[in-house]
Order: C-alpha cells, then structure tokens, then sequence
C-alpha cells in the first residue's frame, strides 16, 4: 500500500511539473503581446495623423506598410498565445480530473472509516493501542503505529480538505484562462477584420500612386532629396575623416622637425601609397542572409513603379533577424536618416563607408570598432516601403559602389 501511495506521489510530481512551465511562457507571451499592442497603437497614432495632416507620399506608404507589417506579427502573436492557452486549460482539466478521482477515494475510505467505527467503535483502537504498547519489538516502529492510529483521522481530514482546497485553486485558474482564450480570439478576429480594412488602404494609396502623376513627382522628389541626405552625410563624414588625417600628418612633421619619430618618418616615406578601391582587403561579410529585392544602379521602384537609381541594395530579412558588418571599422555614425530610418554607418580602411539602414535595434554606438562579420544590430521596417529589409549602401570616398561587387574583392 505505501509502494502504491509512493508512485502516486511520483506521477502528481511529474504530471505538475508540466505546467509550471507552461505558466512561465505565458507570462513571457503576455509581455511580448503588451510591447506589441504598445507599438502597434503607436503607428496606429501616427496613420491618425495623416488624416488631419499633410504628410509625404513615401512618409504615408511606408507608415502603412509598418501598421500592416504589425498587425500581421500581432496576430501572428494571439495566435501563439491562443495555442499557449489551450494547451495550460487541458493540462488544468487533466489535474483537475486527477484530483476529483483522489478526492472521490478518500470520501470512499472515510465512509468505509466512519461505517468501521459505528460497528466497532473506538474500543477496539483502545486494544490495538494497548498490544503496541505492550508487545516486543522495534521501539521506533511501534511509536510511529502509534502516532498512525491516534492521529489517522485527523490526517485523512486534512488530506482531504487539502485535495479540495488544490482542485478549488485549479478551477479558478481554468476558469482564468478560458476567459482569457475568449479575448484572445475576440481580439484576433477584431485584427483580422482590420487587416483587411489596412490591406484595402494601402492597395488604394498604391493604385493613386499609379495613376495620379502630381502625386508621383512629390514621391521622386523625396525619393530623390533622400539620396541627396545620404550623400551629404558620407561627404561630410569623409571631409571630417580627411581633415583629421592632414592634421595628423601636419602634427607629425612638427614633431620630424624637432627630430622627434625619425625612424617611423622614414618607413611612411617608404610605405607604397594604397588606393581606395583596394583599401579594404581580407574576406567580407554578407550583411544578411536574404534575397536581393532592389539591386544598385537605375531600374524601375518596387513600390512606385517609377525609374530610380540606387545608391545601394535592399536585402529581404526576417523580424528580428541580424545585421553584421561588412568589414572590419569603426562606428562613425548612429542615427535616423531620411528614407533609411534608423541607421548604422562604419568607416573601413582608407575611407571607405557602410551604410546599414531599417534597423528595428542598433547594438552598437559612435565610436566603437567592429570586428568583420560582427553584429551590429537587428532588421526592421521603420521608414521601408515594402516589409521588413535592410538597406546596404557602399561608398569608396564620397563615390558609391555596388555593394555586391565590392563584398567580392578579396
């Protein structure tokens, strides 16, 4: 009998360890899904404000690309949660059930206690007591017989209103999670109604786009002024870098003068000269894993069906995926750039630039060196047109380079 109440014990120790797992991960789902709804009525704030304000046509479509990018990993989300959630009620109806059928044997042994003592009455524990008392043998085995018949009752009460109180708890929790099923799915079908509602907004703005002629010169003009942005930011950072080294090179010939360094003097005028295009040696890194979407050099936009040039490549990713440094650099900018959203910029030998932008997380900041192939961040789709990707841009001095040709050079 105490083999048999040991492997019970057993089991209701397995078969409970289960979902105290299951709590911790949807406690995690409910954080996730709170920064979701958090972010997602942030861009539902910003869309609002294109109704009441004059916003850019690239500004607008890639705000509803974001929303509608959103609300499909938000469903994506309740989805997951919804199956979390099912999965914590059925292992609550198994323990609740476990528990009717222990607390249905102890009510059976209890009347079969309370029948004994009407026949017998407690005269005849009086004897028992009395035969252990007397009787030879193991002192400590005849205390614990003891303490068993004084106290036998007493316990299987408290057992059983243990059981109770544990099967009344676990109820309470079912009942928790079915209702909380229940607004799961209600909100998943609210998200699903309205990303039809997003889906049909955005195909109306892109069909505008294609026909309305104004509206596609306001679009190119900022496509346009955007890469102008970009090509300021790499002059300026490349006048910066060139002014840093002639006032290096200024310092070292005051110092020559003085004759100080005449050795290290000696091997810079012997060093041969290297050119930027060769600057960069070694092995580089794919940025990320993905199909190219939009290539460097003139061709037709994905999004506005207009002809553009590209100063870089738009490489497909997946939320939350990795940016890695092309080469080995310097972090020489982190910032939000026009068109390109949250950025990262390294500078590599010789003055050459990467540009790494749609960021959802930088990991790094102004002034830290990367190893090649290190991670910089995460992909996103902030200020993107068409989903999640990164831009990639590639620039020797001040003059861009197709990235794709340039990660090639050993």
């Amino acid at each position: 009998m105490r083999i048999l109440a040991l492997i019970l014990c057993l089991l209701v120790g397995v078969g409970f360890g289960a979902p105290k797992k299951t709590s911790v991960q949807l406690s995690e789902q409910k954080t996730a899904l709170k920064k979701l709804e958090s972010d997602l009525a942030k861009k539902r704030k910003e869309l609002a404000l294109l109704e009441t304000e004059e916003k850019g046509v690239l500004n607008t479509i890639s705000l509803l690309d974001q929303n509608l990018n959103q609300t499909r990993t938000y469903i994506n989300e309740l989805s997951k949660s919804e199956k979390m959630t099912q999965v914590a009620v059925a292992q609550l109806s198994a323990e609740i059930d476990s528990l009717d059928s222990k607390i249905q044997l102890r009510k059976e042994s209890m009347k079969k206690r309370i029948r004994t003592l009407y026949v017998k009455g407690r005269s005849s524990e009086a004897q028992v007591l009395y035969n252990l008392l007397t009787q030879k043998g193991n002192p400590e085995r005849q205390v614990y017989w003891v303490h068993h018949v004084l106290y036998q009752d007493k316990e299987m009460v408290e057992t059983l209103l243990a059981l109770q109180k544990e099967r009344n708890g676990k109820k309470k929790e079912e009942m928790n999670h079915l209702a909380e099923l229940s607004s799961l799915r209600s909100r998943k079908a609210s998200e699903e109604k309205g990303l039809v509602s997003q889906m049909n907004s955005q195909e109306k703005v892109l069909s505008n786009l294609k026909q309305d002629k104004e509206m596609q010169r306001r679009a190119l003009k900022e496509f346009e002024q955007n890469q102008k942005t970009m090509l300021s930011l790499i002059k300026k950072l490349e006048e910066k870098r060139k002014k840093e080294e002639a006032e290096a090179k200024k310092k070292k010939a005051k110092e020559s003068k003085k004759g100080l360094k005449k050795t290290d003097d000696k091997k810079m005028a012997t060093k041969p000269k290297t050119s930027i295009a060769s600057s960069v040696k070694g092995p580089k890194c794919m940025p990320l894993e993905g199909e190219i979407i939009s290539r460097y050099g003139l061709q037709e936009h994905p999004v506005l069906h207009i002809a553009t040039r590209n100063l870089g490549v738009e490489i497909r990713g997946k939320r939350g995926k990795a940016i890695r440094a092309a080469a080995p650099g310097t972090v020489v900018m982190v910032s939000e750039i026009d068109g390109r959203g949250p950025s990262v910029i390294l500078e590599h030998e010789g003055g050459t630039y990467s540009v790494y932008g749609h960021m959802r997380t930088i990991r790094v900041q102004e002034g830290k060196k990367v190893r090649n192939c290190e991670e910089i961040g995460e992909v996103g789709d902030i200020a993107s047109l068409n989903g999640i990707k990164l831009y990639f841009q590639v620039s020797e001095g001040t003059q861009t380079v197709d990235p794709l040709e340039w990660l090639k050079q050993k």
